[in-house]
């Protein structure tokens, strides 16, 4: 499914809500904006929580402690983002108008909270020597199994480039995906593959994909794709970067020159 909600008058824009909205990809994402001088508190007693910027200028606090938080949109890779476990107060206070990504899910392991700045971040580029160069694209990840195996989650960012694809060849996994995008400039667009349907994606939108649905992307000629990639481990079977089946008429593809 791919849709494009408006801010509520909370100046949020919910996604996914584990008891509520799109309640298959267990999980609670939104998308939050704060003006200028505005503050947000958030404590939880059942759900580790991930913090991203996407644009602004803002300080984050939590046990006592304080990081800045400054990007001046989504393109520019400087990402920056705090994972906490449950029962941990964290507060955003916004020295400009900003917006950034919460993602939630269930977990009853406790852990010490992570700071990631973009240097903590791997960046991978993938795609740029194969298809003539038609799948390349640049991720990011901020934190997976690899480096945070006591999480339940997974998150990172796609910058797909003009004209191009991503997450492809054509894969697909058991643990349920977010998507989130933003357009560069916004009145650009792509095409997101889910399953058998394919939808308009736009700045903005987001999409959830299930269990065996292939979800390709590629962005129009032109305009520069951003995305947020979310996964909710299933329990039991955690998602790795080698989590990857691909469809068999398209396997050729992986080692294709």
């Amino acid at each position: 499914m791919l849709e494009n909600p408006s801010f509520n008058d909370k100046n949020e824009k919910i996604l996914c809500e584990m008891d509520g909205k799109n309640p298959e990809m267990k999980m609670n994402i939104k998308v939050k904006r704060l003006m200028k001088g505005e503050s947000f508190s958030l404590f939880d007693d059942d759900n580790e929580t991930a913090i991203l910027i996407l644009s602004g200028d803002m300080n984050i606090s939590w046990s006592d402690k304080t990081e800045r938080m400054k990007r001046k949109d989504p393109f520019e890779k400087q990402p920056y983002c705090l994972h906490v476990p449950r029962r941990t107060a964290v507060k955003v206070s916004a020295s400009a108008d900003s917006e950034f990504i919460i993602q939630q899910t269930d977990n009853d392991r406790d852990f010490e909270p992570v700071f990631y700045k973009p240097e903590d971040c791997l960046y991978q580029h993938f795609g740029k020597g194969q298809w003539e160069g038609t799948g390349y694209r640049i991720c990011s990840t901020m934190f997976d199994y690899d480096n945070a195996p006591y999480s339940n989650m997974v998150m990172g960012e796609v910058f797909n480039q003009p004209g191009r694809w991503s997450s492809y060849p054509p894969h697909h996994h058991p643990q349920p995906e977010v998507y989130y995008y933003r357009f560069d400039p916004p009145q650009g667009f792509g095409a997101c593959f889910n399953g058998d349907n394919v939808y308009k994606s736009t700045d903005g939108a987001y999409c959830t994909i299930t269990d065996g649905n292939d979800h390709q992307q590629v962005t129009a000629p032109g305009y520069t794709m951003y995305y947020v990639w979310m996964i909710r481990h299933i329990d039991g079977d955690p998602w790795y970067k080698t989590t990857r089946l691909y469809s068999k008429e398209h396997e050729w593809l992986v080692n294709a020159d």
